[in-house]
């Protein structure tokens, strides 16, 4: 059996990116430009991407020690309409009591600027709240940090996507419910998807759940070219790409059923182009590809109340049954390759792919100082009106990097 430990003591630990914030040609792929997001934290993960009514791109990650300690918090950088270099970030939250993580740009119709993102009690998912702020110059001042969403119970709520504007006025804010089990620790076995809409630009919502979702996360909505609304999930399963629709608006969905592309329990997002394709960031990876497991997504920090560091187990053989009670979330299939991939039919298949980061993708621990980590994941995508594809993604744990690419790279390239 190969170990977390094995593993680890096999690969040196990767070169430090060197995160200055300029934008260069890629070696070898002059069509690709890519950055390195300055940062003064440690560990840098869960990117987001906005793009402004002035031309403007920002880009808000969570970035501290470790996630899940608290002194992880929220940070946005700048990329200014036109220019080479990526600004140094500017950080919006500050908790000490909680780790703020999963941040959510969205520039309203009415010209504010919302920043949403999670804060939860150490690596207890099942506590989180979501907080947020709201920029009326564009994101150069912010108003103060407020709660949006509370706790119910044992049940946490997190965010991860995109909001989506309907044709209405409506506002659909994409949520996944972490449920907890009194007396044991967090690891996501029953987590379930729902809708958050508010109809009064933010002042109230409505929940609408999603059926049949346990182990469907980081609901993904993109409205169709039919007028239906599709949702694209991460499954703790480390199975598959999920996908449901909605004919109503998002008030009602159907179940998630697993789509042709595989998922290894981290995140994904997928966008709208102009010419109504659909495009996908991934990692091309589940649980068959894993060599080893870990317990849980905050095994390596201490955390009086549940304290505890599992051994890496052997790998489970990949599940491959609906999503159903007793069914455990399977944590350690590798986070890479990262692959962008085009549908031409609403996300039902998925026939150009290609990849844009390879390696072994090994997360078996979430250790930054240590460099460990090699996982490119928790991606962000958007088209920009010059028909560019604008990309940010977690390097390694270390950085965020930024991709800028033509459409037709997917196309142009070897595929996979």
């Amino acid at each position: 059996m190969t170990t977390a430990s094995t593993l680890s003591q096999q690969a040196a630990p990767p070169p430090a990116p060197e995160r200055r914030g300029p934008l260069v040609p890629a070696a070898g792929d002059p069509r690709r430009i890519d950055a390195y997001l300055p940062s003064p934290c440690v560990q840098n993960h869960a990117a987001n991407l906005a793009l402004l009514p002035d031309g403007d791109l920002l880009c808000a990650w969570f970035g501290g020690t470790q996630e899940g300690i608290p002194d992880v918090s929220i940070h946005v950088a700048r990329l200014p309409a036109g220019g080479d270099r990526w600004e140094a970030p500017v950080k919006l939250s500050d908790d000490p009591a909680r780790s703020e993580q999963n941040p959510v740009l969205f520039p309203a119709p009415d010209g504010t600027l919302w920043l949403m993102y999670t804060a939860q009690i150490s690596g207890h998912q099942d506590t989180a709240i979501v907080r947020c702020r709201v920029s009326a110059d564009q994101g150069r001042s912010w108003g103060p940090v407020r709660t949006l969403f509370e706790t119910e119970g044992h049940t946490g709520v997190f965010i991860r996507q995109p909001v989506v504007v309907l044709d209405n006025g409506d506002w659909l804010l994409p949520t996944f419910l972490c449920h907890g089990t009194p007396g044991r620790a967090w690891v996501g076995d029953h987590d379930t998807s729902a809708v958050r809409i508010s109809s009064d630009g933010g002042r109230t919502w409505t929940e609408h759940a999603v059926p049949g979702s346990t182990g469907c996360v980081h609901m993904n909505i993109v409205p169709l070219a039919d007028g239906r609304l599709a949702a694209f999930y991460r499954s703790r399963w480390a199975d598959h790409v999920y996908r449901s629709l909605s004919t109503d608006g998002g008030r009602s969905w159907t179940a998630p059923e697993p789509t042709e592309l595989p998922n290894n329990n981290s995140s994904i997002q997928v966008t709208a182009l102009a010419d109504g394709r659909l495009a996908i960031v991934y990692n091309h990876a589940s649980a068959a590809d894993a060599t080893g497991r870990r317990l849980g997504l905050y095994d390596d920090i201490e955390d009086s109340s549940e304290a505890a560091t599992p051994a890496a187990q052997p790998a489970a053989e990949p599940a491959v049954e609906s999503p159903a009670e007793g069914r455990t979330a399977f944590w350690g299939a590798p986070r890479a390759p990262l692959t962008l991939a085009l549908s031409a039919d609403g996300g039902v298949t998925w026939p150009l792919r290609r990849d844009l980061e390879v390696g072994d993708g090994y997360c078996m621990t979430n250790n930054s100082k240590e460099k460990l980590n090699r996982e490119f994941s928790y991606p962000a995508i958007l088209q920009t009106p010059d028909g560019r594809l604008r990309i940010a993604f977690t390097y390694f744990r270390q950085a965020i990097k930024y991709t800028e690419l033509p459409t037709d790279w997917v196309e142009s390239g070897s595929g996979r």
